[in-house]
């Protein structure tokens, strides 16, 4: 007899009394050098697990075995980010093309392959035929993250020669992945609002002769207009988001399962599932949580103190999500600096100021002043801390008119890019598969056939 929801959960529900217990492991077993939990060494460095030419984060040095502070850099094949942002925001030209072309070829484009590459990006806009109603309309979700992930599996069965790890092969796909996500993100939205927000349905076309920034702005928008301030600010956010080295949680999910020989599709899928996580990518949408949460505490002047009271209570797991973080706050690699958070206060002041989100904006900076040192401080750290990408980021969306729902769809929109240049150097000079080792903390108990079995707290 088929049971319904409500007695299937309940049933659920019964077996997992001593889940907790049954799952638990003692502490103790996470104390062995030998135990790099989270792939972290006991000073909280990442194991190392690769080599790579593709970024270089850089946050630290290390001198007489002591990490040492440093402003942070953040390099793209050997080039300072820095610069790339200032050359493109100078001149006021779009940039995320080139950066992706640099990350994946390894070089900056002539004018020449730069236009070949932008016209591969353009088409690759354009969805298979039958793509959006199939796998967008006819099932839609809440969490545009999620029909993200699925569309990216889904395109393996557009693809011609889906299962191929051929250079050209894979090259093919990048381009058309990192042209095709703008899109599917949109359409995605556009379908969410309507199905689950109760907004009129409107699906633009991708247009012709734009930029990724541009174009998403007009796809997104009901009446496809926006300007070139607003265009171009969302394509420095693309730059700062493309790459940040192969140790990231999504990028190594992505050379994790390319180590397998596993199609394009497969792996980029894995890493959209990580930069999900409210720990990577969904950090963003987190701050502005919690902006809320101690703006409302503030008042309408905040005070420092007031400000203070409201960042312990979220450390002590009183305010906020209950979670005890402090978002957009400390980084793996970072210590003085976060290049990408420094880039986004200095160009997106204006923007903020025009859009009248000056109050958010400062209590942003109210929070990184406060906060930093309050989490210093629990935390017992001696080596400076501070604002990380996430913590301006949401903000910045925000004001481009951008909703939460999308505001890690547009961190995937960006890293794609970072992503498949990672799965090309895996799969060309990876060589082993990635299996890390596991220790055993079970004890061995003999099998007790059901007859003599007794009855059990979580029985049925």
């Amino acid at each position: 007899m088929r049971r319904d929801k409500k007695e299937l959960a309940s049933y659920v529900e019964s077996l997992c009394g001593e889940i907790r217990q049954i799952y638990s492991i003692d502490p103790r077993y996470y104390k062995s050098d030998a135990v790099k939990r989270g792939l972290r060494n006991s000073d909280g460095s990442g194991v190392m697990a690769g080599v790579t030419r593709i970024g270089s984060v850089q946050g630290y040095y290390i001198r007489d075995s002591e990490k040492t502070p440093m402003p942070g850099e953040l390099y793209y094949r050997g080039i300072n980010l820095d610069e790339i942002v200032a050359n493109h925001g100078e001149k006021g030209v779009f940039g995320y093309e080139e950066v992706a072309y640099l990350l994946l070829f390894g070089r900056l484009p002539t004018a020449a392959n730069f236009e070949r590459f932008n016209e591969v990006l353009a088409a690759a806009r354009r969805l298979p035929q039958g793509f959006f109603v199939d796998m967008i309309l006819k099932a839609p979700s809440r969490n545009v993250m999620n029909k993200l992930a699925r569309s990216v599996l889904a395109l393996y069965s557009y693809d011609r020669d889906p299962d191929s790890t051929d250079v050209s092969n894979v090259m093919r796909q990048s381009m058309e992945l990192i042209g095709c996500f703008p899109t599917i993100v949109a359409h995605a939205y556009a379908v969410k609002r309507h199905a689950f927000d109760g907004d009129s349905l409107y699906i633009h076309n991708p247009g012709k002769g734009l930029s990724v920034a541009q174009d998403f702005l007009r796809m997104l928008r009901k009446n496809k207009k926006f300007t070139d301030e607003e265009a171009n600010v969302l394509d420095m956010m693309l730059m700062l988001h493309a790459e940040h080295g192969g140790g990231n949680n999504s990028t190594f999910s992505c050379r994790t399962l390319s180590s397998s020989g596993t199609d394009t599709y497969s792996a980029i899928a894995a890493a959209v599932g990580s930069l999900k996580g409210p720990l990577h990518g969904g950090a963003n949408a987190k701050v502005c949580e919690m902006a809320q949460y101690v703006s409302g505490r503030a008042g309408a002047r905040p005070a420092d103190a007031k400000i203070r009271a409201a960042l312990t209570d979220i450390l002590d797991g009183k305010g906020g999500d209950g979670s005890g973080k402090i978002y957009g706050i400390g980084h793996a690699i970072y210590t003085m600096s976060d290049p990408r958070a420094v880039a986004i206060k200095r160009f997106a002041r204006k923007l903020v100021a025009e859009k009248g989100f000056e109050r958010e904006f400062d209590v942003l900076e109210a929070i990184e002043r406060i906060g930093v040192p309050l989490v210093m401080e629990r935390k017992g750290r001696e080596l400076p801390m501070c604002a990380n990408v996430d913590l301006y980021s949401g903000l910045v969306y925000k004001a481009l008119g951008i909703p939460p729902d999308l505001f890690t769809p547009l961190f995937a929109i960006a890293r794609v890019a970072g992503w498949c240049a990672h799965r090309l150097e895996e799969l060309l000079c990876g060589g082993r598969i990635i299996r890390p080792a596991y220790r055993s903390s079970m004890q061995r108990v003999p099998y007790v056939p059901m007859a003599e079995r007794g009855s059990s707290a979580g029985a049925c």
